[in-house]
């Protein structure tokens, strides 16, 4: 059996191309590489230099999960989303080909990386869309940027991992840490890995998921860091929930990580600009299993932010 993730990246690249986006690499600074996606419309070439035009379109942000980088957590929203919109994939530090030599892994740290390769493009606003992971980041984003991040739309995502949250969770699922479920290291942790991540995950053979773990599951001993690093200790965690955006909470119905009844008590917390809906038989990575249900509702919210825009400029 040949390597089913070695001919399906290149497939899915293509596609994401013919789409309208193509991928560059940009030095945020010595040391420091962002892999990204953005519409082909905005990189001109000025002799030998590559020269970034601010976008027309109004820009979307997709922040990846931690389970894949970020062309396959949002190939499928990058197909329905790139007529209307500029849209802007980034690879988070140690996923894809975002690299650093510096030694921070905080949350906050991907979110300042993300922002000054958003500085480099000329994009001064975005739409963000964040799952799991990415939604934690792009929580730092709103604080730290409020004049980049005008609004935000979240799925399976919490403000801050506390450690109050993480037990709640390793309770429920069974781990001792976050690693156990997000790097595994043999066929059966991907199994629970997946099992966890959908309310129904296709049955796979085995080779499928021996390729998966040769190949996506590089940066080992960063990604473990970064990990680490993202559970906040309860009295160390923000009491901080008054964000200047419109936030808009799209959850799967069985998201076995941060259940609806987490996502009900966030949507409290955040206040009245904050919306939550939830798409039916669907778990913690709802644009993945459901894209159809999603897109539709993530193509509504951004129709509304820009109407709501329009009117506030």
């Amino acid at each position: 059996m040949g390597n089913i993730v070695v001919v399906l990246t290149p497939l899915i690249h293509g596609l994401v191309k013919l789409a309208g986006l193509t991928p560059q690499n940009i030095e945020i600074e010595p040391g420091t590489l962002m892999h990204i996606w953005v519409p082909k419309e905005t990189v001109t070439k000025n002799d030998q230099n590559i020269v970034y035009v601010p976008p027309t379109k109004p820009a979307v942000l997709l922040l990846h999960s931690f389970a894949m980088d970020g062309i396959l957590t949002w190939f499928l929203q990058v197909f329905a989303l790139t007529r209307e919109y500029a849209v802007y994939v980034p690879d988070f530090l140690f996923f894809g080909g975002s690299i650093t030599d510096r030694a921070e892994r905080s949350a906050s740290f991907q979110a300042e990386f993300v922002a000054k390769g958003l500085g480099k493009l000329k994009v001064d606003k975005v739409a963000l869309v964040g799952l799991s992971y990415g939604g934690m980041v792009g929580f730092k984003m709103a604080k730290l940027y409020p004049q980049l991040v005008k609004s935000m739309v979240m799925s399976g995502t919490v403000i801050e991992l506390t450690e109050s949250i993480s037990r709640d969770s390793y309770k429920r699922l069974g781990l001792t840490s976050w690693s156990d479920l997000l790097m595994p290291d043999t066929i059966e942790g991907l199994k629970r890995m997946f099992s966890v991540g959908f309310h129904k995950f296709p049955w796979v053979p085995d080779f499928i998921y021996r390729d998966l773990l040769k190949t996506i599951f590089s940066n080992r001993k960063e990604r473990n860091e970064l990990l680490r690093d993202l559970v906040v200790a309860d009295k160390d965690a923000t009491s901080h929930t008054n964000y200047s955006q419109e936030i808009h909470m799209v959850w799967g119905d069985d998201d076995k990580i941060f259940n609806l009844d987490l996502a009900m008590t966030m949507r409290t917390q955040l206040g009245d600009k904050t919306t939550l809906e939830w798409i039916s038989d669907a778990g913690h990575l709802v644009p993945l299993e459901q894209p159809f249900k999603y897109n539709k509702r993530l193509k509504c919210i951004l129709e509304r932010v820009a109407k709501n825009h329009e009117h506030d400029e």
